[in-house]
């Protein structure tokens, strides 16, 4: 595939990824999943962002930018659980619809995290290699935050003593 069509794939890919964030975040009525689904939507939004203007340069100059901002603006998804937890608690109000987007949502992260890992060690330019190599290292990230939210869905207490905040009185 050449560079142009990967760019393209990854588009489209960070498109309907998004749109499935969103759809499942206004679906939900966990808060855990809720915020989850919401904070992947928007770094979702982002890569196609940076995508899309990666393929206009490269469209109109047929040049990769020596500079592109190798980061994700305003998130930080690995929080997300533990702000949710720490502020409102343990939360069952979740149903089957969250666990299977959940499942979903792994499987789209692993998918794009092997897609940018292969594309990234396709690539001869440096830049480009770091950037794909970039997206790969975050979508590997959102993965293990979702599975650590269905975790914490499916078995809470489990959770507390997996992170060391299983206790007698609570805490």
């Amino acid at each position: 595939m050449d560079r142009m069509s990967s760019i393209e794939l990854a588009m489209k890919n960070e498109k309907s990824e998004m749109e499935y964030y969103f759809n499942e975040a206004r679906r939900s009525k966990n808060p855990v999943a809720k915020r989850l689904f919401e904070t992947l939507a928007g770094d979702e939004r982002e890569h196609m962002t940076r995508l899309r203007g990666l393929h206009e340069k490269l469209t109109n100059d047929g040049s990769w930018p020596e500079h592109v901002p190798i980061e994700v603006a305003g998130t930080d998804v690995k929080q997300v659980l533990d702000n949710l937890v720490r502020d409102h608690g343990a939360s069952q109000d979740h149903d089957a619809d969250d666990i299977a987007a959940l499942k979903q949502g792994i499987e789209f992260e692993a998918s794009g995290s092997k897609f940018y890992a292969e594309l990234a060690q396709a690539c001869d330019n440096p830049q480009e290699r770091k950037f794909f190599g970039f997206l790969s290292q975050i979508e590997r990230e959102h993965m293990l935050s979702i599975q650590d939210s269905l975790f914490y869905l499916e078995d809470p207490e489990g959770w507390h003593e997996s992170k060391g905040r299983a206790g007698l009185d609570g805490a």
